[in-house]
């Protein structure tokens, strides 16, 4: 039985869209919903080439504006999503085979990850802003070094964290997932305690004078000037994963510094500038790895496929 197209006559910018993948995915539509969620993808990436392309022309033009350059953007989006869903280029029938071979067909999670954007109304402790910080791994785009099981396996252990988290400061949770697999190497790399058991410090929270927690000292890189440096920090130490994202969501709501990435809702540009500018890392690249993480093959697959598969 053929199976309407969620979103079919759907505006690019329609919050909607990931509910009807969900419906899909619940009805036992499996096959219906991974096509979808690759035209989603195909789409996206449609929009980065426009966008890119966008970049080298001139903006000094008489009628530019930025009123002007978000209708563009909105016009774009709206142009790839278009072509995604008629023959596309090829790269949604890529992803769907690929997919449909990863998971089991008609084999639907009973619960799929809620994209909710929802601001949470309980007031949150204020805690002192954070000191700034760097990854103390090199993160990349690149699948780490068992294959595309680790961002899955990360992605759906995280996942209701990074939503009660996301949901009490109004962030995406997605973006807060991104940046605790770029700071831990999906969860692997996490400052370690004295008997080898991970801090669960998923975010390289240093601990400043103000912090009342568990205390592990681990090497960081930092960037003076420019140039990276080695150095032994202390770093805050958690109970539980649950334990990281909540203080970290605390951070990001209680510090004025990081108004500009609370206040970036789903753009994972506008959440990357935001830490950058608040003082988050040190490292001047940091915001173009976060975003290149996020917007990785390999992390948008992790999501999809925990939308459609039981594992």
């Amino acid at each position: 039985m053929m199976v309407a197209d969620p979103l079919a006559n759907s505006l690019a910018a329609n919050p909607q869209g990931l509910d009807s993948l969900r419906l899909l995915a619940r009805q036992g539509n499996g096959t219906e919903a991974i096509k979808a969620g690759a035209q989603q993808l195909e789409s996206f990436f449609l929009q980065m080439m426009m966008k890119s392309m966008r970049e080298t022309q001139s903006e000094d033009g008489l009628f530019d504006s930025q009123e002007t350059r978000s209708f563009t953007e909105m016009s774009d989006q709206q142009l790839a999503q278009n072509i995604s869903r008629s023959k596309g280029i090829g790269l949604a029938d890529m992803l769907a085979k690929q997919l449909t071979r990863m998971v089991e067909p008609n084999v639907i999670r009973a619960e799929p990850r809620p994209y909710s954007l929802q601001s949470g109304t309980s007031p949150a402790p204020v805690v002192q802003p954070s000191v700034p910080l760097s990854s103390t791994v090199q993160p990349s785009t690149t699948l780490p070094s068992d294959g595309p099981a680790a961002p899955r396996s990360f992605v759906d252990r995280m996942w209701p964290h990074a939503a009660a988290a996301g949901k009490e400061i109004g962030v995406a949770p997605h973006l807060l997932l991104g940046q605790a697999a770029l700071e831990s190497g999906w969860g692997k790399q996490a400052p370690r305690l004295p008997d080898g058991s991970s801090s669960h410090n998923l975010f390289n929270l240093k601990a400043g004078s103000n912090w009342k927690g568990g205390v592990v000292q681990a090497e960081t890189t930092e960037y003076v000037n420019g140039a990276a440096q080695k150095r032994v920090e202390n770093f805050r130490t958690y109970a539980s994963d649950a334990e990281a994202f909540a203080d970290y969501a605390r951070l990001l709501k209680a510090s004025p510094r990081y108004a500009g990435a609370v206040a970036a809702g789903g753009d994972s540009e506008s959440f990357a500038r935001g830490l950058q500018a608040g003082g988050y890392a040190t490292d001047p690249m940091y915001s173009n790895k976060l975003v290149r993480l996020i917007n990785s093959t390999s992390f948008r697959s992790a999501l999809l496929s925990g939308q459609v598969s039981d594992g």
